[in-house]
């Protein structure tokens, strides 16, 4: 290893270390030295760190260090502090993780009521969701994305790491009955060829509580 590949290992480690949130891929390269090799320098880096207490671990195209899995329950203070969420907020984030991009009106047509004003800005104000390409159709309506720090909160490489039909429902999570047909699909995350849709109110409400997030009841009216 020559001396100027070290010295760039050394300065995106500390690049890495210095901040709590995941950097997106953009953001270290602006901070390295041009054609410092990104790529094979995080690889470099995550090989190192294989095995110990930290890790270096992707997120979507963002990368950070995160304590490894095994040993975060001995790390664990049990001191909750719960994050409002209305259960309009649960669901609309649960039908955008499983159907992005999705538009609004495909939003409200899959809940069967309409986005109370608010729903998507405290999506926003998480930092869980962010506008996605406009749909060539009329009226180019605006589409809603999961982001890297929504992958981040719940510990997900990459969205398709959701959990899919059979592990809903193994795991108890997948309502039966009739709500499961009203749930549309639009996007392919999360179904299998062949399966029944997914419960707009039963995809990650469970998830989201195991994370100490407290959804704020009763739902708003109409939405």
């Amino acid at each position: 290893m020559t001396k100027i590949i070290r010295q760039h290992l050394r300065l995106l480690e500390a690049i890495l270390f210095a901040t709590s949130e995941p950097m997106t891929e953009r953001q270290l390269e602006a901070r390295l030295p041009e054609g410092a090799g990104l790529h094979d320098l995080l690889i470099t880096i995550q090989s190192y760190y294989e095995g110990r207490g930290v890790q270096l671990v992707r997120r979507g195209q963002s990368w950070a260090f995160r304590t490894a899995d095994d040993l975060r329950p001995l790390l664990k203070k049990e001191i909750v502090v719960p994050r409002k969420l209305s259960r309009a907020a649960i669901e609309t984030l649960a039908i955008i993780a499983y159907h992005q991009p999705i538009t609004r009106a495909e939003i409200e047509e899959v809940r069967g009521v309409s986005l109370s004003r608010g729903t998507l800005d405290v999506l926003l104000e998480a930092e869980w969701i962010k506008p996605g390409k406009r749909r060539e159709t009329p009226g180019r309506p605006a589409t809603w994305r999961t982001t890297d720090s929504f992958l981040d909160y719940f510990g997900l490489e990459d969205i398709r790491d959701l959990p899919g039909v059979k592990e809903l429902r193994a795991a108890g999570l997948l309502e039966s009955g009739p709500a499961i047909n009203t749930y549309a699909a639009f996007g392919t995350l999360g179904k299998e060829p062949g399966s029944e849709s997914l419960g707009a109110s039963s995809i990650l409400p469970e998830i989201i509580a195991e994370e100490g997030i407290e959804p704020a009841d009763p739902l708003e009216p109409g939405g």
